[in-house]
């Protein structure tokens, strides 16, 4: 199971890779058409002063456009080099055995309604100090759940009568 994305698949590795190399052929096409013109102005006697700065002018656009492509190839070389040198994670994925009778549960049983009753307290909470008056005939709350016939009954490992 692969964890990051390949190389290959890429998209800003590739756009980086086809405008660095857009770049540099660019930057060639420039510079020779540029220096060629210069020659051609040089050599004739009635070149003007603007005709040899200008091709000058674009011959540096070019030089600079060259010099961004091969920058741009070498930045993807180097992710390249980084990505492959790159160690991968050892990722191990388990496979299910369907041809099994084993009924192993991998996750744990959702809790029963037993399982809740277990938190309510076994004997009616007695307040000695408090000030609350309360009917003695009442049956405590906790008692009134005990007693329904939908609560199930625990077994505690105590067999002592409570009152």
């Amino acid at each position: 199971m692969q964890t990051r994305p390949r190389l290959v698949t890429s998209i800003p590795f590739w756009v980086l890779l086809v405008l660095s190399l857009a770049s540099v052929i660019g930057g060639l096409v420039i510079v020779f058409q540029q220096i060629d013109a210069m020659q051609a102005v040089l050599d004739d006697p009635n070149a003007t002063v603007v005709t040899v700065y200008v091709a000058q002018s674009w011959a540096i656009v070019g030089a600079v456009l060259l010099g961004a492509g091969a920058l741009g190839i070498l930045t993807t070389l180097a992710v390249a080099a980084v990505i492959s040198t790159r160690p991968r994670p050892d990722v191990s994925v388990e496979t299910i055995d369907w041809t099994s009778d084993e009924e192993s549960a991998p996750f744990a049983a959702a809790p029963t309604v037993a399982a809740a009753a277990t938190t309510a307290p076994a004997a009616p909470l007695v307040l000695e100090d408090a000030d609350v008056e309360t009917p003695s005939d009442a049956p405590a709350p906790a008692a009134a759940a005990a007693a329904s016939h939908d609560a199930p009954k625990l077994d505690t490992g105590d067999d002592t009568p409570r009152a």
